[in-house]
């Protein structure tokens, strides 16, 4: 199925990167479904991630460290805070320095890339760290300021910090 195509696109994909495709080392895959995207990124090399912006957070560099995939990535936004750098991956400034980057990916191993995944992105972990702040928070709070139960003039039940 072709790529969908909002307009100018079409133009852009024909012109610029249409010419770059050989149908075998580089090709356009277009976007993946989430039933593809484990596979996808789990049978990649490296992600590579060229932002040119203060990205605030790069999903999809967990999503690719998930499946052991290392990532390498522009030193933008929260990159640094992310990858760790010859650990689940390379920061680089340059398009030179992604490319020996690239080279280097024989140095990382995949479970070690999963395993800092697991240290600092799952569910569980990201879960207790938000409760211990949220406890922090309320150890800081006067006594008096929290009601653990109050009844709303709906006459609903809620909770007020």
């Amino acid at each position: 199925m072709p790529p969908k195509f909002r307009r100018g696109e079409t133009r852009y994909f024909k012109d610029a990167i249409k010419p770059l495709l050989d149908g075998h080392d580089i090709q356009f895959v277009g976007e993946v479904n989430d039933k593809q995207k484990n596979d996808f990124l789990g049978n990649a090399a490296a992600l590579l991630f060229p932002i040119d912006w203060p990205e605030p957070f790069g999903l999809v560099m967990i999503e690719a460290m998930a499946c052991g995939t290392p990532v390498i990535a522009w030193r933008r936004g929260s990159v640094p805070e992310i990858v760790e750098d010859g650990v689940s991956g390379f920061i680089v400034e340059t398009e030179a320095e992604a490319v020996k980057a690239i080279s280097k990916l024989g140095l990382l191993e995949r479970e070690t890339v999963r395993q800092a995944f697991e240290r600092r992105f799952t569910a569980k972990r990201m879960g207790a760290e938000y409760l211990e702040c949220f406890k922090t928070l309320l150890s800081r709070q006067p006594q008096a300021r929290i009601h653990k139960h109050h009844t709303a003039p709906n006459g609903t039940a809620e909770t007020r910090i």
